[in-house]
Protein backbone atom coordinates (compact mmCIF):
# COMPACT_ATOMS: atom_id res chain seq x y z
CA UNK A 1 0.00 0.00 0.00
CA UNK A 2 1.05 3.62 -0.28
CA UNK A 3 0.69 6.37 2.32
CA UNK A 4 0.34 10.03 1.53
CA UNK A 5 1.76 12.18 4.32
CA UNK A 6 3.19 15.56 3.43
CA UNK A 7 1.39 16.78 0.35
CA UNK A 8 -1.46 16.11 -2.05
CA UNK A 9 -1.01 13.35 -4.60
CA UNK A 10 -2.05 15.47 -7.54
CA UNK A 11 0.01 18.26 -9.06
CA UNK A 12 -2.98 20.59 -8.86
CA UNK A 13 -2.37 23.96 -7.27
CA UNK A 14 -5.25 23.46 -4.82
CA UNK A 15 -4.69 21.19 -1.84
CA UNK A 16 -7.42 20.90 0.78
CA UNK A 17 -6.93 19.86 4.39
CA UNK A 18 -8.85 17.65 6.80
CA UNK A 19 -8.81 17.41 10.60
CA UNK A 20 -10.48 14.32 12.09
CA UNK A 21 -11.87 14.36 15.64
CA UNK A 22 -13.02 11.09 17.21
CA UNK A 23 -10.95 9.56 14.45
CA UNK A 24 -11.15 5.90 15.47
CA UNK A 25 -9.28 3.55 13.15
CA UNK A 26 -9.57 6.04 10.28
CA UNK A 27 -12.70 5.12 8.35
CA UNK A 28 -13.65 8.73 7.61
CA UNK A 29 -10.09 9.93 7.12
CA UNK A 30 -9.21 7.13 4.73
CA UNK A 31 -11.76 8.27 2.16
CA UNK A 32 -10.18 11.73 2.16
CA UNK A 33 -6.66 10.30 2.32
CA UNK A 34 -7.29 8.50 -0.95
CA UNK A 35 -8.66 11.64 -2.61
CA UNK A 36 -5.89 13.28 -4.68
CA UNK A 37 -6.71 16.81 -3.53
CA UNK A 38 -6.96 16.24 0.23
CA UNK A 39 -4.34 16.01 2.95
CA UNK A 40 -5.09 14.78 6.48
CA UNK A 41 -3.15 17.06 8.83
CA UNK A 42 -4.33 16.13 12.33
CA UNK A 43 -6.51 13.68 14.22
CA UNK A 44 -7.58 13.01 17.80
CA UNK A 45 -9.07 10.05 19.64
CA UNK A 46 -8.97 9.05 23.31
CA UNK A 47 -9.19 5.34 22.37
CA UNK A 48 -11.96 4.66 24.87
CA UNK A 49 -13.37 1.18 24.35
CA UNK A 50 -16.31 1.89 26.66
CA UNK A 51 -17.02 4.38 29.47
CA UNK A 52 -15.53 2.07 32.10
CA UNK A 53 -12.28 1.54 30.22
CA UNK A 54 -9.32 3.85 30.38
CA UNK A 55 -7.76 5.80 27.57
CA UNK A 56 -5.86 3.69 25.10
CA UNK A 57 -8.00 0.59 25.60
CA UNK A 58 -9.38 0.62 22.06
CA UNK A 59 -5.91 0.66 20.40
CA UNK A 60 -7.30 2.44 17.34
CA UNK A 61 -4.65 5.16 17.00
CA UNK A 62 -1.97 2.71 15.89
CA UNK A 63 -4.29 1.38 13.17
CA UNK A 64 -5.03 4.93 12.09
CA UNK A 65 -1.35 5.91 11.93
CA UNK A 66 -0.41 2.79 9.99
CA UNK A 67 -2.97 3.51 7.26
CA UNK A 68 -3.16 7.31 7.16
CA UNK A 69 0.42 8.25 8.03
CA UNK A 70 -0.67 10.64 10.80
CA UNK A 71 -0.58 9.71 14.48
CA UNK A 72 -3.73 10.87 16.30
CA UNK A 73 -3.36 12.83 19.52
CA UNK A 74 -4.74 10.82 22.43
CA UNK A 75 -6.93 13.46 24.08
CA UNK A 76 -10.39 13.32 25.64
CA UNK A 77 -12.46 15.70 23.56
CA UNK A 78 -15.13 15.86 26.25
CA UNK A 79 -12.77 17.76 28.53
CA UNK A 80 -10.40 19.73 26.31
CA UNK A 81 -11.33 23.42 25.99
CA UNK A 82 -12.32 24.29 22.45
CA UNK A 83 -9.92 27.25 22.24
CA UNK A 84 -7.06 24.94 23.34
CA UNK A 85 -7.76 22.43 20.59
CA UNK A 86 -5.46 23.87 17.87
CA UNK A 87 -2.46 23.78 20.19
CA UNK A 88 -3.31 20.27 21.42
CA UNK A 89 -3.48 19.11 17.81
CA UNK A 90 -0.16 20.77 16.98
CA UNK A 91 -1.72 23.14 14.46
CA UNK A 92 -0.08 26.41 13.58
CA UNK A 93 -2.27 29.51 13.75
CA UNK A 94 -1.78 30.08 10.04
CA UNK A 95 -2.94 26.57 9.06
CA UNK A 96 -6.03 26.64 6.87
CA UNK A 97 -8.49 23.84 7.62
CA UNK A 98 -11.05 23.14 4.94
CA UNK A 99 -12.91 20.16 6.35
CA UNK A 100 -13.51 19.02 9.91
CA UNK A 101 -14.70 15.46 10.44
CA UNK A 102 -16.31 15.19 13.87
CA UNK A 103 -18.02 11.87 14.56
CA UNK A 104 -18.62 11.59 18.32
CA UNK A 105 -19.56 8.21 19.80
CA UNK A 106 -22.90 6.89 18.59
CA UNK A 107 -23.33 4.40 21.45
CA UNK A 108 -25.47 6.80 23.46
CA UNK A 109 -27.90 7.24 20.56
CA UNK A 110 -27.95 3.79 18.96
CA UNK A 111 -31.07 1.65 19.32
CA UNK A 112 -28.74 -1.32 19.86
CA UNK A 113 -28.70 -0.23 23.52
CA UNK A 114 -32.28 -0.71 24.78
CA UNK A 115 -31.89 1.90 27.54
CA UNK A 116 -31.05 4.69 25.10
CA UNK A 117 -34.68 5.66 24.56
CA UNK A 118 -35.00 6.23 28.31
CA UNK A 119 -31.79 7.92 29.47
CA UNK A 120 -29.68 10.57 27.81
CA UNK A 121 -26.07 9.35 27.73
CA UNK A 122 -23.53 11.97 28.80
CA UNK A 123 -21.52 11.28 25.64
CA UNK A 124 -24.39 12.64 23.55
CA UNK A 125 -23.44 16.17 24.62
CA UNK A 126 -20.29 15.84 22.51
CA UNK A 127 -22.42 16.43 19.41
CA UNK A 128 -23.04 20.05 20.28
CA UNK A 129 -19.40 20.62 21.24
CA UNK A 130 -18.50 19.99 17.62
CA UNK A 131 -19.91 23.41 16.70
CA UNK A 132 -17.38 24.97 19.09
CA UNK A 133 -14.58 22.97 17.49
CA UNK A 134 -15.70 24.09 14.01
CA UNK A 135 -15.72 27.72 15.12
CA UNK A 136 -12.26 27.60 16.72
CA UNK A 137 -10.73 25.84 13.71
CA UNK A 138 -12.66 28.14 11.33
CA UNK A 139 -13.45 25.30 8.93
CA UNK A 140 -15.28 25.60 5.63
CA UNK A 141 -17.14 22.29 6.01
CA UNK A 142 -18.12 20.11 8.96
CA UNK A 143 -19.06 16.47 8.30
CA UNK A 144 -20.56 14.16 10.91
CA UNK A 145 -21.77 10.54 10.77
CA UNK A 146 -23.70 8.94 13.61
CA UNK A 147 -26.57 6.60 14.46
CA UNK A 148 -29.90 7.44 12.86
CA UNK A 149 -31.28 8.28 16.32
CA UNK A 150 -29.10 11.37 16.36
CA UNK A 151 -31.78 12.91 14.13
CA UNK A 152 -34.80 10.70 14.76
CA UNK A 153 -34.43 9.55 18.37
CA UNK A 154 -35.71 10.73 21.73
CA UNK A 155 -32.62 12.84 22.32
CA UNK A 156 -32.46 14.60 18.97
CA UNK A 157 -32.26 17.91 20.85
CA UNK A 158 -28.49 17.48 20.70
CA UNK A 159 -28.67 17.51 16.91
CA UNK A 160 -31.07 20.46 16.82
CA UNK A 161 -28.81 22.36 19.20
CA UNK A 162 -25.86 21.66 16.91
CA UNK A 163 -27.86 23.00 13.96
CA UNK A 164 -28.77 26.19 15.82
CA UNK A 165 -25.19 26.78 16.91
CA UNK A 166 -23.80 26.22 13.43
CA UNK A 167 -26.44 28.43 11.85
CA UNK A 168 -25.51 31.26 14.21
CA UNK A 169 -21.89 30.77 13.16
CA UNK A 170 -22.81 31.29 9.50
CA UNK A 171 -23.17 27.71 8.30
CA UNK A 172 -25.93 26.12 6.26
CA UNK A 173 -26.72 22.68 7.71
CA UNK A 174 -28.17 19.56 6.12
CA UNK A 175 -28.87 16.39 8.08
CA UNK A 176 -30.58 13.22 6.92
CA UNK A 177 -30.71 9.50 7.61
CA UNK A 178 -29.70 7.11 4.86
CA UNK A 179 -29.57 3.41 4.21
CA UNK A 180 -25.95 3.23 3.08
CA UNK A 181 -26.76 0.46 0.62
CA UNK A 182 -28.21 3.34 -1.43
CA UNK A 183 -24.60 4.42 -1.94
CA UNK A 184 -23.18 0.95 -2.57
CA UNK A 185 -22.45 -0.51 0.88
CA UNK A 186 -23.33 -4.26 0.92
CA UNK A 187 -24.92 -4.01 4.33
CA UNK A 188 -28.19 -2.95 5.97
CA UNK A 189 -26.78 0.10 7.73
CA UNK A 190 -28.91 3.16 8.46
CA UNK A 191 -26.95 6.21 9.55
CA UNK A 192 -27.32 9.94 10.02
CA UNK A 193 -25.06 12.13 7.90
CA UNK A 194 -24.73 15.82 8.72
CA UNK A 195 -23.00 18.36 6.49
CA UNK A 196 -22.49 21.99 7.48
CA UNK A 197 -21.18 24.45 4.87
CA UNK A 198 -19.96 27.94 5.62
CA UNK A 199 -21.79 30.54 3.57
CA UNK A 200 -21.46 31.61 0.78
CA UNK A 201 -20.38 28.10 -0.29
CA UNK A 202 -23.22 26.07 -1.79
CA UNK A 203 -24.65 23.08 0.04
CA UNK A 204 -24.33 19.68 -1.65
CA UNK A 205 -25.37 16.28 -0.30
CA UNK A 206 -24.89 12.62 -1.15
CA UNK A 207 -28.38 12.66 -2.64
CA UNK A 208 -27.16 15.32 -5.08
CA UNK A 209 -24.13 13.20 -5.89
CA UNK A 210 -26.25 10.11 -6.59
CA UNK A 211 -29.18 11.86 -8.28
CA UNK A 212 -30.61 9.49 -10.89
CA UNK A 213 -28.15 6.67 -10.23
CA UNK A 214 -28.61 3.43 -8.31
CA UNK A 215 -26.67 0.28 -7.46
CA UNK A 216 -27.60 -3.07 -8.97
CA UNK A 217 -29.12 -5.38 -6.35
CA UNK A 218 -26.62 -8.14 -7.08
CA UNK A 219 -23.76 -5.80 -6.11
CA UNK A 220 -25.12 -5.44 -2.57
CA UNK A 221 -24.74 -9.04 -1.45
CA UNK A 222 -22.41 -10.89 0.88
CA UNK A 223 -21.41 -13.13 -2.01
CA UNK A 224 -20.26 -10.19 -4.10
CA UNK A 225 -18.38 -8.58 -1.21
CA UNK A 226 -16.50 -11.73 -0.26
CA UNK A 227 -15.59 -12.39 -3.91
CA UNK A 228 -13.73 -9.06 -3.95
CA UNK A 229 -11.38 -10.01 -1.11
CA UNK A 230 -7.73 -10.24 -2.09
CA UNK A 231 -6.21 -13.30 -0.36
CA UNK A 232 -3.04 -11.28 0.25
CA UNK A 233 -4.80 -8.67 2.39
CA UNK A 234 -4.51 -8.61 6.17
CA UNK A 235 -7.07 -10.40 8.33
CA UNK A 236 -8.25 -12.91 5.73
CA UNK A 237 -7.76 -15.85 8.08
CA UNK A 238 -8.13 -13.87 11.29
CA UNK A 239 -11.13 -14.77 13.43
CA UNK A 240 -11.66 -15.96 17.02
CA UNK A 241 -12.30 -19.48 18.12
CA UNK A 242 -15.30 -20.50 20.20
CA UNK A 243 -15.32 -20.49 23.97
CA UNK A 244 -17.26 -23.73 24.35
CA UNK A 245 -18.15 -26.92 22.53
CA UNK A 246 -21.84 -26.01 22.92
CA UNK A 247 -21.40 -22.96 20.70
CA UNK A 248 -19.64 -25.06 18.07
CA UNK A 249 -22.41 -27.70 18.10
CA UNK A 250 -25.09 -25.01 17.82
CA UNK A 251 -23.43 -23.36 14.83
CA UNK A 252 -22.81 -26.67 13.07
CA UNK A 253 -26.50 -27.46 13.41
CA UNK A 254 -27.56 -24.04 12.07
CA UNK A 255 -28.58 -24.28 8.39
CA UNK A 256 -26.16 -22.81 5.85
CA UNK A 257 -26.87 -19.62 3.93
CA UNK A 258 -28.92 -17.50 6.30
CA UNK A 259 -30.03 -19.97 8.96
CA UNK A 260 -30.57 -18.99 12.60
CA UNK A 261 -31.11 -20.69 15.93
CA UNK A 262 -34.85 -20.56 15.32
CA UNK A 263 -34.34 -23.22 12.66
CA UNK A 264 -33.26 -25.52 15.48
CA UNK A 265 -36.64 -25.41 17.23
CA UNK A 266 -37.97 -28.34 15.20
CA UNK A 267 -34.99 -30.59 15.91
CA UNK A 268 -35.37 -33.45 18.40
CA UNK A 269 -32.11 -32.40 20.09
CA UNK A 270 -33.14 -28.76 20.44
CA UNK A 271 -32.86 -28.80 24.24
CA UNK A 272 -29.18 -29.67 23.91
CA UNK A 273 -28.57 -27.00 21.25
CA UNK A 274 -30.50 -24.00 22.58
CA UNK A 275 -29.43 -21.79 25.46
CA UNK A 276 -31.87 -21.31 28.36
CA UNK A 277 -32.57 -17.80 27.08
CA UNK A 278 -33.44 -19.14 23.61
CA UNK A 279 -35.77 -21.75 25.12
CA UNK A 280 -37.51 -19.13 27.26
CA UNK A 281 -37.98 -16.73 24.34
CA UNK A 282 -39.36 -19.55 22.19
CA UNK A 283 -41.86 -20.54 24.91
CA UNK A 284 -42.99 -16.94 25.33
CA UNK A 285 -42.87 -16.28 21.58
CA UNK A 286 -41.15 -12.99 22.33
CA UNK A 287 -38.67 -13.01 19.50
CA UNK A 288 -38.07 -9.36 18.50
CA UNK A 289 -34.63 -9.11 16.90
CA UNK A 290 -33.31 -12.04 18.91
CA UNK A 291 -33.45 -14.52 15.96
CA UNK A 292 -30.39 -12.79 14.51
CA UNK A 293 -28.03 -13.86 17.31
CA UNK A 294 -26.10 -17.02 16.50
CA UNK A 295 -27.26 -16.61 12.91
CA UNK A 296 -25.46 -17.01 9.60
CA UNK A 297 -25.22 -14.38 6.90
CA UNK A 298 -27.03 -15.16 3.64
CA UNK A 299 -24.99 -15.29 0.45
CA UNK A 300 -27.40 -13.38 -1.78
CA UNK A 301 -28.57 -10.69 0.62
CA UNK A 302 -26.85 -7.65 2.12
CA UNK A 303 -25.10 -8.24 5.42
CA UNK A 304 -26.79 -7.21 8.66
CA UNK A 305 -25.53 -4.09 10.39
CA UNK A 306 -21.88 -4.60 11.35
CA UNK A 307 -21.82 -3.29 14.93
CA UNK A 308 -18.87 -2.59 17.19
CA UNK A 309 -19.34 -5.85 19.13
CA UNK A 310 -19.33 -8.04 16.04
CA UNK A 311 -16.55 -10.30 17.36
CA UNK A 312 -18.95 -12.94 18.70
CA UNK A 313 -21.65 -14.97 16.95
CA UNK A 314 -23.88 -14.40 19.98
CA UNK A 315 -24.06 -10.66 19.22
CA UNK A 316 -25.74 -10.87 15.82
CA UNK A 317 -25.96 -12.67 12.50
CA UNK A 318 -22.19 -12.67 12.14
CA UNK A 319 -21.42 -16.30 11.33
CA UNK A 320 -20.08 -17.24 7.90
CA UNK A 321 -22.77 -18.35 5.42
CA UNK A 322 -21.23 -21.82 5.08
CA UNK A 323 -18.21 -22.32 7.30
CA UNK A 324 -18.61 -23.00 11.01
CA UNK A 325 -16.94 -19.82 12.24
CA UNK A 326 -17.34 -16.10 12.72
CA UNK A 327 -16.75 -14.00 9.62
CA UNK A 328 -13.09 -13.00 9.52
CA UNK A 329 -11.68 -9.54 10.13
CA UNK A 330 -11.22 -9.04 6.39
CA UNK A 331 -14.71 -10.29 5.53
CA UNK A 332 -16.26 -7.87 8.03
CA UNK A 333 -14.02 -5.10 6.70
CA UNK A 334 -15.09 -5.66 3.09
CA UNK A 335 -18.75 -5.59 4.16
CA UNK A 336 -17.96 -2.29 5.92
CA UNK A 337 -16.44 -0.73 2.81
CA UNK A 338 -12.73 -1.02 3.67
CA UNK A 339 -10.43 -1.64 0.69
CA UNK A 340 -8.16 -4.66 0.51
CA UNK A 341 -5.00 -2.70 1.30
CA UNK A 342 -6.27 -1.23 4.57
CA UNK A 343 -4.14 -2.96 7.23
CA UNK A 344 -5.67 -4.37 10.41
CA UNK A 345 -2.95 -5.24 12.93
CA UNK A 346 -1.26 -4.18 16.16
CA UNK A 347 -4.37 -4.55 18.34
CA UNK A 348 -6.26 -7.19 20.29
CA UNK A 349 -8.50 -9.28 18.05
CA UNK A 350 -11.69 -8.02 19.70
CA UNK A 351 -10.51 -4.45 19.09
CA UNK A 352 -9.88 -5.13 15.39
CA UNK A 353 -13.55 -6.03 15.06
CA UNK A 354 -14.49 -2.89 17.03
CA UNK A 355 -12.34 -0.78 14.70
CA UNK A 356 -14.44 -2.08 11.81
CA UNK A 357 -17.87 -1.81 13.44
CA UNK A 358 -17.22 1.69 14.80
CA UNK A 359 -15.95 3.07 11.50
CA UNK A 360 -17.45 5.31 8.88
CA UNK A 361 -17.23 3.01 5.83
CA UNK A 362 -14.36 4.28 3.64
CA UNK A 363 -16.41 3.44 0.55
CA UNK A 364 -18.83 6.14 1.79
CA UNK A 365 -16.26 8.60 3.14
CA UNK A 366 -14.50 8.61 -0.23
CA UNK A 367 -17.77 9.79 -1.77
CA UNK A 368 -18.05 12.41 0.99
CA UNK A 369 -14.54 13.61 0.13
CA UNK A 370 -15.56 14.13 -3.50
CA UNK A 371 -18.71 15.86 -2.29
CA UNK A 372 -16.59 18.25 -0.23
CA UNK A 373 -14.36 18.97 -3.20
CA UNK A 374 -17.49 19.79 -5.22
CA UNK A 375 -18.60 22.22 -2.49
CA UNK A 376 -15.18 23.86 -2.29
CA UNK A 377 -14.48 24.17 -6.03
CA UNK A 378 -17.87 24.13 -7.74
CA UNK A 379 -16.67 21.28 -9.99
CA UNK A 380 -18.97 18.29 -9.97
CA UNK A 381 -17.01 15.03 -9.87
CA UNK A 382 -17.46 12.38 -12.50
CA UNK A 383 -18.97 9.18 -11.20
CA UNK A 384 -15.82 7.22 -11.99
CA UNK A 385 -13.82 9.42 -9.62
CA UNK A 386 -15.97 8.53 -6.61
CA UNK A 387 -15.20 4.80 -6.60
CA UNK A 388 -12.73 3.69 -3.93
CA UNK A 389 -10.33 1.15 -5.47
CA UNK A 390 -9.99 -2.14 -3.63
CA UNK A 391 -13.58 -2.35 -2.43
CA UNK A 392 -16.26 -4.58 -3.94
CA UNK A 393 -18.04 -1.78 -5.85
CA UNK A 394 -17.20 -1.29 -9.54
CA UNK A 395 -18.48 1.11 -12.21
CA UNK A 396 -20.46 -1.74 -13.80
CA UNK A 397 -22.52 -2.00 -10.60
CA UNK A 398 -24.11 1.44 -10.97
CA UNK A 399 -26.86 2.13 -13.47
CA UNK A 400 -29.09 4.96 -14.63
CA UNK A 401 -32.24 4.21 -16.62
CA UNK A 402 -30.95 0.70 -17.14
CA UNK A 403 -27.57 1.89 -18.45
CA UNK A 404 -24.24 1.41 -16.73
CA UNK A 405 -21.68 4.18 -16.46
CA UNK A 406 -19.73 2.77 -19.39
CA UNK A 407 -22.80 3.26 -21.57
CA UNK A 408 -22.56 7.03 -21.15
CA UNK A 409 -21.39 9.03 -24.15
CA UNK A 410 -17.64 9.68 -24.34
CA UNK A 411 -18.07 13.42 -24.40
CA UNK A 412 -18.79 13.52 -20.66
CA UNK A 413 -22.41 14.63 -21.06
CA UNK A 414 -23.37 12.30 -18.19
CA UNK A 415 -22.02 14.97 -15.90
CA UNK A 416 -24.87 17.28 -16.78
CA UNK A 417 -27.61 15.11 -15.28
CA UNK A 418 -25.74 13.15 -12.63
CA UNK A 419 -22.01 12.67 -12.87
Amino acid sequence: MWIKTGECMSQATTCFTLVDLFSGAGGMSFGFHRHPSFRVIAAADAELGKPSSGGGALQCNATYARNIGVTPVAIDLSTVAADALPERLGLDASTRINVLSACPPCTGFSRANPSNHLSDDLRNSLVRRCAQFAAVLDVDILVMENARELIRGNFSHHYHGLCRDLTELGYAVSGATHLLSRFGLPQIRERAIVIAVKRPLSMRTLDDLWDGWRVRDEALTVRRAFAAIDPRSSGVETYPGFASSEVIRRLRATPRDGGSWMDLLSRPDRDQLLTPAMQRIARERRFGSYPDVYGRMAWDKPAPTIKRECAHVGNGRYAHPEEDRLCSVREMAMLQGFPNDFIFADAALSNLYRHIGDAVPPLISHQIAHLCEWILTGRRPTFMETFLPGTHLTPEDVIRDGRSIHADPPDGSARVSGF
